[in-house]
């Protein structure tokens, strides 16, 4: 087989291209830091690398569910302490009153501070959160305990035993297939309608009872009160439960977090000292062949006629 000028010279730009192209790979490794520019890099490395990617954005999104999550129920629970004070000084103040020795006008100015307890009730229940009614299920948007307002000015609870706030759960996706419901319907905290220890319905039993002087009336009151109380508690602990459970969610998220964080990096990323070492190589290559090939490619004809 003959070989030509042209043949040389092709070939000698062949191997220089190729040369150069592996040397231009090495510097955008250097450049990026990344072993995995594009598919043709590495075609099983980038299926793994996406499969990384994305489960790396869901742990991010539960991240986010999880902090909403935390931030819902630590609100629950702010809320319901501050029911269980109203019901604590509303306790004191029936034993107070239920003390046979008050005169009508002590018992008034007590009636007093129970109409104002029951305001301050009125508000907790319809306690928002970024908009939101936490105690009305999925119908959020709208106010679960709206009572008309009375000839003097104050609330009127009348038909307060009759209020159905809605069942709805609101979950809050907070791993693969983990879903948690995290919020509590009014009913649940304030009283149903056939409950006797119907929060509402017993504030004005008492403000009646105050009103009338019966203090046979709010001894029978407290018993209510203190099983709402217990109830309310009982709410309390169930959510104390699942604030634990969203934290060690918290947890596992962030060490899921780490570790595919971990597996992406090394998969993707590029060994720098290693490029580098292969950079200077590749350098040290290409200028070799550039001086060989100047030498192959240099004679010609008339070199040899001289």
């Amino acid at each position: 087989m003959r070989i030509t000028n042209n043949m040389l010279s092709s070939q000698l730009l062949l191997n220089l291209n190729r040369n150069a192209q592996q040397m231009n790979n090495t510097q955008t490794q250097l450049a990026t830091g990344r072993k995995i520019n594009k598919p043709s890099d590495d075609p099983v490395g980038i299926t793994y690398s996406l499969r990384y990617r994305a489960e790396l954005s869901s742990n991010e999104q539960y991240q986010k569910n999880v902090d909403s999550a935390v931030s819902w129920l630590e609100f629950n629970d702010t809320v319901l302490n501050q029911a269980g004070s109203v019901l604590q000084r509303l306790r004191e103040l029936t034993v107070q009153g239920a003390t046979d020795t008050n005169p009508q006008s002590a018992l008034d100015s007590i009636n007093e501070e129970v109409k104002q307890l029951k305001g301050q009730l009125i508000d907790v229940s319809n306690s928002k959160l970024n908009g939101k009614y936490i105690f009305n299920g999925e119908t959020y948007d709208v106010k679960p305990y709206d009572f008309p307002t009375s000839a003097d000015g104050s609330l009127d609870t009348t038909n307060a035993a009759s209020v159905v706030t809605d069942k709805g759960k609101i979950n809050f996706i907070v791993g693969e297939s983990v879903q948690l419901p995290i919020n509590v319907n009014g009913n649940e905290v304030f009283g149903f309608e056939t409950e006797d220890d119907h929060l509402f319905v017993t504030v004005d039993n008492i403000i009646k009872a105050l009103a009338s002087g019966d203090t046979k009336e709010l001894s029978n009151q407290l018993e209510n009160i203190d099983t709402r109380m217990n109830k309310m508690l009982a709410i309390r602990a169930e959510i104390g439960a699942k604030t634990n459970r969203v934290d060690l969610m918290t947890d596992r998220l962030t060490d899921l977090e780490i570790n595919l964080t971990d597996m992406q990096a090394k998969v993707e990323d590029a060994d720098v000292a290693e490029v580098m070492m292969k950079a200077k190589i590749q350098e040290n290559i290409y200028n070799a062949s550039l001086s060989a090939g100047a030498k192959i490619i240099s004679p010609s004809l008339v070199d040899f006629l001289r």
